[in-house]
């Protein structure tokens, strides 16, 4: 089994910000693969999907960002999943909009999301796929940056980011970490 996290605020009021970009790819998969409607399960909504001869749990953390480890260290223990077999897909404000970087582990990086996953979880060999939504602009507070939505001039950009975060996603359930950093970091460092 392999569990696609993505990370964000529940609500309709964050909708569409910046810091919501795990959930948005997410639901781009579940569109993909044409998923069932989501259940509410150890403080998450939780889908489950058949995809490339592997089961696929999608995860969006309903704890609000700072907080996902509670939803996700109760659900690997459940499913007897190891971190390994997990791919956080998170917002990074130290890469430029649209640019996505896959690491096999590591600190978090700031990303407060992940940090309280890898805390929970007690490693920092959890994959990540991290989606770059750029810096604030000069004396912006990077909390209202993470918390607001993305401009109209960059609504094309955001889209090509997240079906490329999605197909990223499906070749890694179907051929693995090492083919998806080989492929999409080359490409997304080019």
């Amino acid at each position: 089994m392999k569990v696609v996290v993505g990370l964000g605020n529940p609500g309709s009021q964050y909708t569409g910000t910046r810091h919501n970009v795990g959930f948005d790819v997410v639901d781009r998969l579940a569109q993909l693969w044409q998923a069932e409607k989501p259940q509410l399960k150890f403080q998450g909504q939780i889908q489950q999907v058949q995809a490339d001869g592997h089961k696929v749990l999608l995860v969006k953390p309903l704890t609000f960002m700072n907080c996902s480890g509670q939803c996700v260290q109760p659900l690997l223990r459940f499913y007897q999943v190891e971190p390994v077999d997990v791919v956080v897909v998170c917002d990074d404000m130290n890469l430029p909009l649209g640019r996505l970087r896959w690491r096999a582990g590591g600190s978090s990086g700031g990303q407060k999301g992940l940090a309280d996953i890898l805390q929970k979880l007690g490693t920092e060999q959890v994959p990540r796929l991290r989606l770059g939504i750029g810096r604030p602009p000069d004396q912006m507070d990077p909390v209202n940056w993470v918390l607001a939505r993305f401009r109209g001039d960059q609504q094309q950009q955001v889209q090509q980011a997240l079906d490329c975060s999605a197909d990223s996603i499906r070749l890694w359930v179907s051929s693995g970490l090492k083919e998806v950093m080989n492929r999409y970091n080359k490409s997304s460092d080019s």
